[in-house]
């Protein structure tokens, strides 16, 4: 395959698995978690780029000619570079966000084993399972897409479409995160971005009688600046009880 071929096909599994990540994560915030329709993750569109990194990883993973003589210890191995890779990068995605932008886009804190509140021995063997899951029953198809998507670069046009709305939906969360880094840093805070989501999304329900938005989860009849004010306000009335408690 020729360099330019593979990262039409890196970008064409990016997309791909930034868009089914994003999926996953609504349903897990409606059902699991916050138990609201939210939309999840740093962007305002429908990708999370943890999960398109993650499957274009996994592919290239899969790809490493094992061979020990034994299939199923070919398989572990596969699996577990797979799960540690996973694990890798979330947590070099948290670190940046938490050091860098004073954001927390996800929180292990309550987790045993935590480092940082970024991964933890759970998460790191729900990996494990994704991985799992990757290799015995995603494998051949994810290669088969690959081979029409090589067979069809026409299709690259489209990728290359989303591809740019995904920058310039990056650009503008970008700016965002510049006000929340800002705000963090006159606070001394770490703003974790899904309870601001939620702190917006009250505020709107509760003050402006109207559905918040799902597409744009901070726009509100208020400036951003207010938001984030109620945001840290919440927070540390929350944080005073459970020092009550």
């Amino acid at each position: 395959m020729k360099f330019l071929d593979g990262l039409l096909v890196a970008a064409f599994l990016f997309i791909v698995g930034s868009m089914l990540g994003w999926v996953i994560e609504v349903f897990f915030r409606r059902f699991f978690s916050a138990k609201k329709w939210i939309n999840p993750g740093f962007l305002t569109g429908p990708y999370i780029p943890l999960y398109g990194f993650g499957l274009s990883l996994m592919f290239a993973i899969s790809l490493i000619p094992i061979h020990t003589g034994h299939e199923w210890l070919d398989a572990l191995l596969i699996i577990l570079i797979m799960g540690a890779m996973m694990t890798v990068i979330e947590y070099i995605a948290g670190l940046i966000f938490i050091k860098g932008m004073k954001i927390k886009l996800w929180d292990y804190s309550n987790q045993w084993g935590n480092i940082q509140g970024i991964i933890c021995p759970l998460f790191s063997f729900l990996w494990l399972l994704v991985a799992a899951g990757f290799y015995f029953l995603m494998d051949g198809a994810v290669l088969e897409a690959v081979t029409w998507f090589v067979n069809n670069m026409w299709f690259s046009f489209f990728v290359g479409i989303v591809l740019g709305i995904f920058l310039v939906d990056l650009g503008h969360s970008l700016n965002l995160s510049v006000k929340i880094r800002k705000f963090a840093q006159e606070k001394q805070i770490v703003v974790h971005f899904e309870h601001l989501k939620e702190s917006v999304k009250d505020h709107v329900e509760n003050f402006e009688t109207k559905h918040a938005s799902f597409c744009f989860p901070f726009k509100s009849a208020r400036k951003f600046a207010d938001e984030l004010e109620t945001y840290a306000e919440k927070a540390l009335s929350e944080l005073k009880d459970r020092k009550k408690k």
